[in-house]
């Protein structure tokens, strides 16, 4: 097949083909922009000095400070992850009429390699176009938002570049990527002139990412002993351990809390079958455990932006914790807490961002799964099944296993926090006191005799759980998951016409 038939064959199709290409394209371009902002960070060139020399040519201390630029690029990265989930939902969006397609090329004499190298173009050509896309978006915005201030310090680093090999890493390897995901997601679909065929799992699934779970929380759990047993011995760790200990271990935990969402919603479902008495709650109940999976792909980047914002609760409560005893010790943390507040306002922003992604990708899975059963739910109404009780059974079949998913993933995030932060603590050690006045302690004849030395008691102080916060992140991402379900079901009612029934 020539390059070119290859391309204009993977951009045909209907409308709701054409939606599926904008809307991955869209979601490659935020893709793109998140990562060649955080490239853009990291590229900050370090001025003469030692290493705590900052860059005085910037108004913001987040990067104008040597020691937070990792941290500001991880924050901008972790965007990216509901994003790229977003895509992966917009991808299955008008599957059925794909399929379709799919078939009748099969049927004109296309090979099954022919017909899945089709399917790999359209992912990664919607891909390149939002890469692209977004590539000139960073360009045009990095020249408009070039404003320095009065004194010529710049609010964000539009004075540096990220280096070439970098960029093109991000706009060729987004796409590239996006057409290895297909093409590990495709294995299991076999092509034929008469439909496509899905080989899926029929068994329950197991609890088995629990065990993920428990190893990603030791990981955390093992930093702080790792590099004392170290220090003890004066040495220092191999450069790779502390950070695999770290990156390992929140990946573990969090492919833990996505999968595991298989295993909750099969089981949710058993629960309602054997207690539910009504029939909406009979139907997600079956639904439920006909395809337990569909709980891990649709709210896999909302269960990661709730880990990483249940850290930082977690980490927020320690950093009050230490401000409180510091003020007692008068010790400090080196910096303004209203600086290190702010910047946590800025962490929460971005999780309430990412919260909103994933919800938009939740949108597209429930508008999906309404327009790919339709002709289930049509014959349903048929006969004689109330659109209202189709609804509540959609409402039950995302809130069931969302509740305690939910609960699960801002639980692993706040204790993967505290698995590496130990209670503060201060105090353990003597210190000189002089009971006279300014002028009496500060002449050395008379010093000696108004100076005492005491002991500073050692006190550790546990951090309290933060209940609210944590509480108003889970109550914000049901009510999305609520919202999105309710939007989704306008397009119940287009789909339960009856002359969905003869829809081939």
């Amino acid at each position: 097949m020539r390059p070119h038939t290859l391309f204009r064959l993977a951009l045909a199709g209907t409308r709701t083909d054409l939606a599926r290409v904008a809307l991955t394209a869209l979601s490659a371009a935020l893709a793109t922009l998140a990562g060649l902002a955080a490239l853009t960070v990291l590229a900050i060139r370090k001025p003469p000095g030692d290493a705590w020399t900052q860059s005085e040519q910037y108004s913001n201390a987040l990067l104008r400070e040597p020691g937070l630029r990792g941290g500001t690029a991880f924050a901008l990265l972790l965007l990216t992850v509901p994003v790229l989930a977003l895509a992966g939902q917009c991808a299955r969006l008008g599957a059925p009429a794909r399929d379709r397609r799919l078939a009748a090329l099969r049927l004109a004499g296309a090979t099954p390699g022919q017909v899945t190298w089709i399917a790999l173009a359209e992912t990664g050509l919607a891909s390149l176009l939002g890469t692209l896309a977004g590539l000139v978006g960073y360009l045009v915005g990095h020249q408009l938002l070039h404003r320095p201030d009065t004194l010529g310090r710049l609010p964000l680093p539009t004075d540096v570049y990220p280096a070439p090999p970098a960029v093109v890493a991000v706009v060729v390897g987004l796409p590239l990527v996006a057409a290895l995901v297909s093409a590990l997601l495709m294995r299991r679909v076999t092509t034929t002139p008469f439909g496509v065929v899905r080989r899926v799992r029929t068994r329950a699934p197991w609890p088995w990412p629990g065990v993920l779970i428990i190893v990603g929380l030791a990981a955390f759990a093992a930093f702080q002993p790792v590099a004392a047993w170290y220090e003890r011995r004066n040495d220092q760790p191999p450069p790779w351990l502390l950070p695999t200990l770290l990156t390992g271990g929140a990946l573990l935990a969090m492919v833990g809390v996505v999968t595991g969402t298989g295993w909750i919603s099969h089981t949710v479902g058993r629960m309602l079958h054997r207690r539910a008495r009504r029939p909406a709650a009979l139907l997600a109940a079956r639904r439920l455990m006909a395809d337990p999976w569909a709980g891990s792909r649709t709210f896999a980047a909302l269960l990661a932006a709730l880990i990483f914002g249940g850290g930082a609760a977690g980490f927020r409560a320690e950093l009050l914790t230490t401000m409180e005893l510091n003020r007692r010790t008068g010790a400090g943390l080196g910096g303004s807490d209203d600086f290190y507040l702010r910047t946590m306002d800025l962490v929460d922003m971005a999780v309430a961002v990412a919260v909103a992604i994933a919800a938009g990708g939740l949108l597209v899975a429930v508008v999906e799964g309404i327009t790919s059963r339709r002709r289930a739910y049509a014959a349903l109404v048929a006969t004689g099944v109330p659109r209202g009780t189709i609804g509540r059974a959609l409402l039950w079949q995302s809130l069931a296993p969302a509740v305690p998913a939910v609960g699960i993933a801002l639980a692993v995030g706040y204790l993967l926090v505290r698995g590496v932060f130990r209670p503060p603590s201060a105090g353990g050690y003597t210190q000189q006191v002089c009971d006279a006045g300014e002028q009496l302690c500060n002449d050395p004849a008379t010093q000696a005799q108004y100076t005492r030395t005491e002991w500073v008691p050692h006190v550790t102080v546990v951090p309290d759980v933060p209940l609210e916060q944590l509480a108003w992140l889970g109550v914000g991402a049901l009510a999305a998951v609520l919202a999105m379900v309710g939007v989704g079901l306008l397009f119940l009612r287009a789909s339960t016409n009856l002359e969905e029934l003869r829809t081939t």
